[in-house]
């Protein structure tokens, strides 16, 4: 029997900026688990069991890490598309004073 390569894993802007922000150790678990999808993606469970055509979309869930991955299986390519750890605070978060305040539409 032989054994078969394991997916290429591809991170997509968004999920790379989240992984940026994330401590050291979560982003080994990030990996670990990848590691772990690239091998058999469609162990995880599909995105939208109701959507006949979703099958490639899997969702990926570990503790308080969720991906949401894309298998293209003619190329064996794993892309994420995103990373969401719980208890992580937003990315693009705007500072509190950017948001409010009349001086925001001042000109």
């Amino acid at each position: 029997m032989t054994e078969r390569q394991p997916y290429a894993v591809r991170i997509s802007t968004p999920a790379s900026k989240v992984l940026d922000t994330l401590p050291e150790r979560d982003e080994d678990m990030v990996w670990d688990v990848l590691v772990a999808a690239g091998g058999d993606p469609f162990a995880f469970r599909q995105w939208n069991t109701d959507d006949p055509e979703g099958e490639d979309v899997r969702h990926i869930s570990f503790g308080r890490l969720s991906l949401t991955c894309w298998a293209t299986c003619s190329l064996r390519c794993l892309s994420v598309l995103t990373i969401t750890w719980l208890g992580q605070p937003p990315v693009q978060a705007l500072p509190r004073h950017r948001l409010a305040g009349p001086e925001r539409f001042r000109t």
